[in-house]
């Protein structure tokens, strides 16, 4: 329970100043950056197993044989942070590409927490 709250505290950070250097994506502030976080951790627990395993047949799984399958999860979490652009009011991401730059920018930062924290 504590590592998921540091992930959503560290997302939100990440989305503050993620806002802060690109110039599509809007944040109002920290308290929305900490809705939105949480919206994309419930969002990302109940449907990046679905979009992924979507995108890996639409992709004839082509990435996941070639060992390559943190694209298609990338990707999953893309949508899943234009999902959360949509249901939330604070937050805008003007195009794909900045939530596609989001999403790996998110999961680079929680893979380095989750390696700190183990």
């Amino acid at each position: 329970m504590l590592s998921w709250l540091i992930h959503i505290i560290i997302d939100a950070a990440v989305l503050l100043i993620a806002a802060k250097m690109f110039p599509k994506v809007e944040l109002k502030g920290w308290k929305t950056a900490l809705v939105v976080a949480l919206l994309i951790g419930v969002l990302s627990f109940f449907l990046s197993w679905i979009l992924t395993a979507v995108l890996n047949i639409a992709t004839l799984g082509i990435f996941y044989f070639l060992g390559l399958g943190f694209i298609t999860r990338i990707i999953a979490y893309a949508i899943i942070i234009e999902l959360a652009d949509k249901l939330s009011t604070g937050f805008k991401t003007h195009g794909f590409m900045p939530s596609l730059w989001l999403a790996i920018i998110i999961a680079v930062v929680g893979s380095l927490v989750d390696w700190i924290i183990l």
